[in-house]
């Protein structure tokens, strides 16, 4: 069933949409990175992904990739220039994964869907990315869920047995 379907078109409008995509284009053009592998910017109905090094790399590629972001900041940085340039269109960021960061109006986080929980009483989250400007911060910081911080899908049911079935 679905609940609802919101657009980041519909909500920022076409030329604000434009005029974003082009500087986040131009930006990536005068980043000197390792490598780019095309299709740097992805459109979602709810949001926009970002990728400096673009989503068509390879998985080793990626890895890399993250390891020189975490060293050289790249998305951080990228983050804070769109948040300069942007201050005024009540956009939020969020950097996740290996490669990208998300781009959606203030609101549309992972949060989003609690409004379609109100009759459930207990609400549990698992996320890697839990810390402040992650992409699960803050549905795993909200005061209606119980966050867990794990590191992988084997993770998550190890606390999931502990939990529920008290392995």
């Amino acid at each position: 069933k679905v609940f609802a379907v919101r657009s980041i078109k519909d909500e920022l409008g076409e030329e604000k949409l434009k005029k974003f995509i082009n500087f986040c284009l131009k930006y990536i053009a005068d980043l000197d990175i390792p490598i780019k592998r095309g299709t740097f910017i992805e459109y979602r109905a709810g949001m926009l992904n970002v990728s400096p090094i673009g989503r068509n790399c390879s998985q080793e590629e990626r890895n890399e990739y993250e390891k020189f972001d975490l060293e050289n900041k790249i998305r951080e940085k990228f983050v804070e220039a769109l948040r300069k340039e942007f201050s005024d269109w009540n956009i939020q960021f969020s950097i996740g994964g290996q490669i990208s960061f998300d781009v959606f109006p203030v609101g549309w986080d992972k949060t989003y869907c609690l409004r379609y929980l109100e009759d459930f009483k207990d609400v549990y989250f698992f996320g890697d990315k839990t810390f402040k400007g992650g992409n699960d911060y803050e549905i795993f910081s909200h005061e209606r869920t119980k966050g867990y911080t794990v590191t992988s899908p084997a993770d998550t049911i190890k606390f999931l047995n502990e939990m529920f079935l008290n392995k």
